[in-house]
C-alpha cells in the first residue's frame, strides 16, 4: 500500500475525510467529518494520473474545494486526510511525481481505483468487480482483504469490453462504408455525426488525433444499434470478455460479482447467463471506498501522535 502523510497542529474534531475517486473522465470526492458522517460530494474534471500529475492535482483540489464549499465550510488541505483511488498508480513514476506534489496534507493514502471501488461495492468483503468505463479493469478481494487484478492494461492493447474498446471497433464499421465494402445505415449515419467526419479524408484527420476518451465517445452507438449484427456480435465479444476476466480472479465461481462504472448497466443484458445469476448492484461507489481509505490514514496518524493508542 501506498501512504504518505503529514501531522497538524489541527485537533481531530477540526478533522476532515476526503474521499476520491480519480480517474481519465473524472474526479469524484465525498467530504465527510473526524467521524465520518458524510457532509457533501462533489465532481471535476479527471485526474487519472496518465494525464499528468499536475492535472491531477488540480482537479483534485478543483472538486475538494467545491465539496467544502456546499457543505458551507472553509477549506484547509491542512485538516484534511485524503483516500485516494486513482488511476495510473501502477506505474512507480506517476505515483513518485504525484506523492512529491502532494499538498500539505493531515494524512494520505493512496491505490488504484481498481481497489476501492472493489472495497465500495462489496462493503470490504469479498467480492469481484468489473469496472467498465473509458477504461476497464476487473479486481477481487479475498477473505484476507488482499487485492487482485485482471486486465487494465491500457488502450489500445488492453482495457477489454471498455468504451474505448467499443468505439475502437465500432468505427471500422465506419470505415467500410465510407469506401464501399459495406452499405450505408443507421449506426454508419450515427458514427457519422459523433466523429464529426464527411467522408474518408476527414475521418482520418479524426482517427489521426483520437485518444482512448475520443474512442468512448462513440460506444453508445454500439449499445443505440444493438439490433445490427455488427453491433450485436461486438456486444456478444465484450461479454464473453467481461465473464473472462472474472473466472482469471474467481475461477471457482464462489465469489459475487459487482459491474462497475458508466457502461454496468448498458452491458447487464449482454453478459452470459450463468454470470448474471451471480451479480448483484454495488452497495457503493469507488469514492466511498476511497473514503474508507481516508478514514484509515486518519487513523493512522492519530497512532503516529499517541503510540498508546
Amino acid at each position: 500500500m501506498n501512504s504518505f502523510s503529514t501531522m497538524t497542529s489541527f485537533p481531530a474534531t477540526d478533522a476532515f475525510l476526503l474521499g476520491i475517486d480519480g480517474g481519465g473522465s473524472g474526479t469524484r470526492v465525498i467530504l465527510a467529518n473526524a467521524h465520518g458522517v458524510e457532509l457533501a460530494r462533489s465532481s471535476g474534471g479527471p485526474s487519472g494520473l496518465g494525464l499528468g500529475v499536475e492535472r491531477a492535482w488540480q482537479s483534485i483540489e478543483d472538486a475538494c474545494r467545491s465539496a467544502f464549499a456546499s457543505a458551507a465550510l472553509p477549506f484547509d488541505w491542512r485538516a484534511c486526510s485524503l483516500g485516494c483511488g486513482l488511476a495510473g498508480v501502477n506505474n512507480a513514476d506517476w505515483l513518485a511525481a504525484f506523492l512529491t506534489a502532494a499538498p500539505e496534507v493531515r494524512a494520505l493514502r493512496i491505490e488504484s481505483d481498481a481497489y476501492t471501488t472493489v472495497v465500495g461495492a462489496h462493503g470490504g468483503e469479498p467480492g469481484v468487480i468489473v469496472a467498465l468505463g473509458t477504461g476497464s479493469i476487473a479486481a477481487s478481494l479475498d477473505q484476507a482483504g488482499v487485492c487482485h487484478i485482471a486486465g487494465g492494461y491500457g488502450f489500445p492493447s488492453g482495457d477489454e469490453a471498455s468504451g474505448a474498446w467499443l468505439g475502437l471497433r465500432a468505427v471500422v464499421h465506419l470505415q467500410r462504408v465510407l469506401d464501399g465494402r459495406a452499405a450505408e445505415d443507421g449506426w454508419s449515419r450515427e458514427l457519422l455525426a459523433r466523429t464529426g467526419a464527411t467522408d474518408r479524408d476527414s475521418l482520418v484527420v479524426w482517427l489521426c488525433n483520437a485518444n482512448q476518451t475520443a474512442y468512448a465517445t462513440l460506444a453508445p452507438t454500439v449499445f443505440a444499434f444493438r439490433d445490427h449484427p455488427g453491433a450485436a456480435w461486438l456486444l456478444e465479444q465484450a461479454g464473453h470478455e467481461i465473464e473472462t476476466l472474472v473466472a482469471a480472479l474467481d475461477p471457482h465461481g464462489a465469489l459475487p460479482i459487482a459491474l462497475c462504472g458508466g457502461l454496468a448497466v448498458p452491458y447487464e443484458p449482454f453478459v452470459p447467463v450463468g454470470l448474471r445469476e451471480r451479480m448483484r448492484a454495488p452497495r457503493a461507489d469507488s469514492a466511498a471506498g476511497a473514503l474508507e481509505l481516508a478514514r484509515r490514514a486518519a487513523a493512522g496518524s492519530e497512532e503516529a501522535v499517541d503510540p498508546a493508542r
